[in-house]
């Protein structure tokens, strides 16, 4: 193991992640109530120009006045990029007027650390005037050829950094990528021609202590499509991934929770490789198979995740 290691930097239950427009307050009321670990609230490419202004003014109001926390819900808010005259007023404003009551903000289209470096200096200033004693993390989105050609030098940005997503439908048209559905898979490519781009993703996420999140899959009325996605995703490393319409929920929550014959077999792992180490051994069989010290630190990654969804459970109850 290198000298170098990164923790991870903050550990959130984020297996499902549902998006939700601003300009919406009914579906913001429902998504407060849904069975979602994460919802972001949206001002970016869910909301018209004609609507930003009042999406804020929604997702203001709907920050101080529902109790997500209370719900077992973690909240973020999309702001609108860099490149546009929206964003200075979506960070000032929500931050100034809610900033104590939001747990991260999902900063989109991210192509170089300075990026993030901005809205951080924002962030500062702004939790220091107010006196909060809350603090905000934020959120890159990897979404352009930029972004991913930059995305190691992105996940050693220090400060609040926690996360990375893939967003596979700016991702395509930045790339010109031909695509029949956002995040499904073009038939002419012989596999997954996300796989590059979610894998490197994922690897500069484990690197610097991020959590690594997949994007949307667009045509909500193939559930088929969106678990076998999320499937591949998982295999990676992803811990999560988006639902554009509640009824991928359920769907993302499921594949990214260990299977209980997991969490029981990981429970296992650890007992037998504590009895090797009573009798002076590094390894040791369990069903016919070898495990080792690389075994033990699979199985406690599985047992995390467990011990999180446990205590949203309880949380929820």
């Amino acid at each position: 193991m290198s000298h170098t290691i990164n923790h991870l930097k903050k550990l959130r239950l984020q297996r499902s992640e549902l998006a939700v427009p601003g300009s919406s307050p009914e579906m913001i009321d429902k998504a407060a109530n849904s069975a979602a670990d994460f919802v972001f609230l949206d001002i970016e490419d869910a909301v018209a120009p004609p609507d930003k202004e009042r999406a804020r003014k929604n997702i203001i109001q709907a920050l101080n006045d529902i109790d997500w926390r209370a719900k077992g819900k973690t909240v973020s808010v999309r702001i609108n990029g860099l490149d546009t005259h929206y964003m200075y007023r979506d960070v000032v404003d929500v931050m100034e007027q809610a900033g104590d009551r939001l747990d991260t903000i999902l900063v989109p289209k991210v192509g170089v650390p300075a990026d993030l470096y901005m809205v951080e200096a924002m962030v500062n200033q702004i939790e220091m005037a107010k006196g909060y004693k809350t603090r905000v993390g934020l959120e890159a989105l990897i979404e352009t050829a930029l972004g991913m050609a930059n995305v190691e030098a992105i996940a050693a940005t220090p400060g609040r950094l926690e996360a990375m997503h893939f967003g596979v439908a700016d991702y395509a048209a930045s790339n010109k990528a031909r695509t029949v559905n956002i995040g499904g898979l073009n038939p002419d490519y012989p596999g997954d021609q996300w796989h590059f781009a979610l894998s490197r993703m994922t690897v500069a996420c484990r690197a610097y202590g991020l959590r690594a999140i997949d994007g949307p899959f667009g045509d909500f009325s193939d559930p088929e499509g969106y678990t076998a996605a999320a499937r591949r995703a998982a295999a990676l490393g992803i811990e999560g991934k988006w639902a554009i319409h509640p009824s991928q929920i359920a769907l993302a929550n499921s594949v990214f929770s260990p299977p209980e014959k997991e969490v029981v077999r990981a429970r296992r792992i650890l007992e037998v490789l504590r009895e090797a180490e009573a009798l002076g051994k590094g390894a040791a069989a369990l069903d016919g198979k070898m495990i080792d010290a690389a075994s033990e630190r699979m199985a406690r990654n599985v047992l995390v995740v467990n011990e999180a969804i446990e205590r949203a459970g309880q949380l929820d109850s």
